[in-house]
C-alpha cells in the first residue's frame, strides 16, 4: 500500500495494490499537460485507487482521456482513459509519498520524445541548483 498528494495537500489518495506497469510516457499530451519532457506513471487497479482527502479537479485532453490534477496548486495527479488502459488508473509517480520506491521499467510513446532527451545523461551534473 502507498498513497500520494498534490504539492498543496489539498487532494490526497491511497493505494491498496501493486502496480500492473511503471514507465515515463513522452507523448505531446503528457508533455504540454505537465510542462515537461516526459511524466513517469504508474498504472494501478482503478479498484484499488482512493481519494481519501479533496476532489480533484478534472480535464479532458481527448474524447477518451481524463486527465485529474489539483485545483488549487495545479498538480497533475492521475490520467483514466478506459478505451486505451480499461481497469486501470495511471497515476503521475512523482506525486506519491515514495516515489523511489516505484522506478520505471519501459519508456512509452518515444516516437513523440524530444530531440534533445537522448543526450539529457551527458550534460553536467550538479548537487543542488549551480551558484
Amino acid at each position: 500500500m502507498t498513497g500520494g498528494r498534490c504539492h498543496c495537500g489539498a487532494v490526497r489518495y491511497r493505494v491498496d495494490g501493486e502496480p500492473k506497469h511503471v514507465s515515463v510516457c513522452h507523448c505531446e499530451d503528457c508533455r504540454r499537460c505537465a510542462g515537461a519532457a516526459g511524466v513517469a506513471w504508474m498504472a494501478v487497479a482503478s479498484d484499488e485507487f482512493t481519494i481519501v482527502e479533496g476532489e480533484p479537479a478534472l480535464y479532458r485532453s481527448s474524447a477518451d482521456a481524463e486527465r485529474y490534477f489539483c485545483g488549487t496548486c495545479g498538480t497533475g495527479l492521475y490520467y483514466v482513459n478506459e478505451k486505451a488502459l480499461p481497469g486501470l488508473v495511471d497515476i503521475q509517480t512523482a506525486t506519491l509519498d515514495d516515489p523511489e520506491n516505484y522506478p520505471p521499467q519501459i519508456h512509452v510513446q518515444v516516437a513523440d520524445e524530444l530531440p534533445w532527451e537522448a543526450s539529457l545523461g551527458e550534460l553536467p551534473r550538479f548537487e543542488r541548483y549551480p551558484g
